[in-house]
C-alpha cells in the first residue's frame, strides 16, 4: 500500500502546481460518442497534452495516466477456484483489473473496428473521493463465417504435473471439441513439450484431416518435467514455418506454467521469439490450468507475447474459453492500443488508477507507435477503475479519455474519446447504474484479497459486499455475478 500512497502524494503535489490551462479540455468531447459509435480519422488529436506523433515523444505530465488495454481474465478465475477449494489466494496473484474485466458491462459499441469510449463514476463514503470507470468497448463479434482465417499453433505441457485431473485431461476434451468447430479453411499445428518440445503435428489445414488432428490431440500423455522456455520457442519456429498470409496467425500454450527445466525466466524466453512476434505479427493465447498454476509467469509471458491470459477450471470455462473466446478473437479489430487519461488539476486533487501494474506506459510514448500497448478483438470491453480525489468546492471537468489504437492490417493510427464533469458523479456508488456496481463489487473484492494493498475508497466488509452482489445477481439476471457472490460468501471465513 505504501507505494500507492507515495505515488498519490507525488500526483496530488503536482497537480495543485498544474494550471487548469494545460489541458485542451474540449477538443474532441464525449459528444462523439454517439449512438452509432465514434467517428474515426488517421492520427486524431484529442485532448491528451502529450502532442507527439508517430515515433515522437513527448514531456511527461503527472495529471497523466497511460496505460496499454488489457483483457486478461486469469486472476479472477484462478482465486475463483482457490477459494472454492477451501484455500485464499496468494495476494500477488490478485490483479483487480482481471476481476473487473471478467464481467459483461452496459458499454455502447460502435459499428466498426476500434473503440467507444465512456466515462462515467459515483462519490465514496470517503469525504471528497470517487470511483471513476473508463469503459472501452469494440464492436460485437460478426458472422463466424466471415471472420479471417486462422492458423493456431497449440503449445501443450504434458509434463508429469499436467497429469493431475483437470489439466491434460481438460486441454484434450476441449482441443477435439475445439477441432470439431473450426472451419474447414482454417489450419492447426500442436507442439507438445516435458523436458524436450516436439513438434507433434505441422500446421494443418482443417477440412479433409479432421480425423489426423483428433488423433493428435488424443495422443497427448503427460510426461515427465516442465522446459517451458523450449516449448514456446519451438511453438514459434512452428507456427513460422506454418505462416499463413492473411490469415490470423497464433500460439495458443496451454500449461499450468510450472517451468522446471530449461530457461524458466519469461523475459529470457521471449528475447528468443522477439524477432518472429515482431515480424510476423503472431500474438499469445495463454490458458492456466490447474490448481496448483504459475500465474505470474503466465502473465508476464502473455504481457510480453501482445497476447492475454484466461484460466480454464473446469468443462463450462474450458468449453467457453475453446470454443467462443478463442475464435472471437481470431478476428483482431485493434493493435497496439493504449489509453491516456487526462485529468483537470483544477477539480483533481489526486488519483490513482486502481490495477494495471504491469500495463502501464510512460505517458510520452503514449502516441509512440514502437511502444507495445495491447491486443483486441471483437465483443471486448475493457475498464479501467480510477480513485479520485476532487478538490472541495470545485465543479466543471473531471477527465478526459483518451484511446489509441493501430488498424491491424494497415497499422494506421486512430484515437477516440470521452470525458466526465464532476456534475455527472452519481451521488453514491449504490446509486449508480447496475454494472458500474457490478465493477465497483469486482474491484473492492479484489482489493480485500489483496489485503488492501489497492486502497480503493469506501470499502465496505465482505459481508456487506456478498449482499451487494447478491443483490446485483438478482438485477442483472448475471450467472456471472451470483458467481461473484459466491466467491466472496467463501472467502468471508478465511
Amino acid at each position: 500500500m505504501n507505494r500507492h500512497r507515495t505515488r498519490r502524494r507525488t500526483c496530488a503535489a503536482l497537480l495543485a502546481l498544474t494550471t487548469a490551462g494545460t489541458l485542451l479540455l474540449t477538443a474532441c468531447s464525449a459528444d462523439e460518442n454517439h449512438a452509432n459509435g465514434p467517428k474515426y480519422t488517421t492520427a486524431t488529436r484529442a485532448p491528451a497534452p502529450s502532442q507527439a506523433a508517430g515515433n515522437e515523444t513527448a514531456a511527461p505530465s503527472d495529471h497523466l495516466s497511460t496505460f496499454a488495454l488489457d483483457v486478461d481474465t486469469a486472476s479472477y478465475g484462478y482465486a475463483r477456484r482457490t477459494l472454492a477449494d477451501g484455500g485464499r489466494p496468494d495476494p500477488s496473484t490478485i490483479r483487480p483489473e482481471e476481476f473487473v474485466n471478467s464481467f459483461r458491462q452496459d458499454y455502447r459499441t460502435p459499428e466498426h473496428n476500434g473503440f467507444t469510449v465512456t466515462v462515467d463514476g459515483a462519490r465514496t463514503s470517503r469525504p471528497n473521493w470517487s470511483l471513476v470507470r473508463v469503459g472501452l468497448a469494440t464492436r460485437p463479434a460478426g458472422d463466424p463465417g466471415t471472420r479471417p482465417p486462422a492458423a493456431l499453433t497449440f503449445v501443450v505441457d504434458v509434463s508429469g504435473s499436467m497429469g493431475e485431473p483437470g489439466r491434460l485431461d481438460l486441454a484434450r476434451k476441449s482441443l477435439d471439441t475445439m477441432t470439431d468447430r473450426l472451419r474447414d479453411g482454417d489450419s492447426v499445428a500442436l507442439v507438445t513439450f516435458s523436458e524436450h518440445a516436439e513438434t507433434v503435428l505441422p500446421m494443418t489445414r482443417l477440412g479433409g484431416h479432421r480425423a489426423e488432428i483428433h488423433d493428435a490431440v488424443d495422443g497427448l500423455e503427460a510426461l515427465s518435467s516442465t522446459n517451458l522456455g523450449e516449448g514456446v520457442e519451438t511453438g514459434y519456429a512452428t507456427a513460422v514455418e506454418g505462416l499463413r498470409k492473411n490469415a490470423t496467425n497464433r500460439v495458443v500454450l496451454i500449461s499450468d506454467a510450472l517451468a522446471n527445466d530449461g530457461e524458466t525466466d519469461p523475459n529470457a524466453i521471449l528475447r528468443r521469439i522477439d524477432g518472429d512476434r515482431r515480424e510476423y505479427g503472431i500474438t499469445l493465447f495463454g490458458v492456466g490450468v490447474g490448481s496448483d498454476y504459475g500465474d505470474a509467469l503466465m502473465e508476464r509471458l502473455a504481457d510480453k507475447g501482445d497476447g492475454h491470459t484466461v484460466y480454464v477450471s473446469d468443462t463450462a470455462t474450458a468449453d467457453d474459453v475453446f470454443c467462443r473466446q478463442l475464435p472471437q478473437n481470431i478476428d483482431l479489430v485493434a493493435r497496439d492500443a493504449k489509453a491516456q487519461v487526462a485529468f483537470d488539476p483544477h477539480t483533481v486533487a489526486e488519483f490513482h488508477l486502481i490495477g494495471y501494474q504491469d500495463r502501464k506506459v510512460a505517458d510520452q510514448d503514449f502516441r509512440n507507435d514502437t511502444v507495445d500497448g495491447g491486443e483486441v478483438g471483437p465483443g471486448h470491453t475493457v475498464t479501467a477503475l480510477y480513485a479520485v480525489r476532487t478538490n472541495p468546492g470545485t465543479d466543471g471537468h473531471l477527465a478526459t479519455a483518451t484511446v489509441r489504437w493501430l488498424a491491424p492490417d494497415t497499422r494506421t493510427p486512430h484515437e477516440n474519446t470521452g470525458a466526465i464533469e464532476t456534475g455527472a458523479l452519481h451521488h453514491d456508488i449504490w446509486s449508480a447504474s447496475p454494472r458500474f456496481q457490478v465493477t465497483a463489487v469486482a474491484a473492492y473484492f479484489a482489493d480485500a484479497l489483496a489485503d488492501g494493498e489497492y486502497d480503493i475508497p469506501g470499502a465496505p466488509s465482505l459481508t456487506r459486499l456478498q449482499s451487494r452482489a447478491a443483490t446485483l445477481a438478482e438485477v442483472t439476471e448475471d450467472k456471472d455475478v451470483a458467481g461473484l457472490s459466491t466467491a466472496i460468501s467463501e472467502a468471508a471465513p478465511l
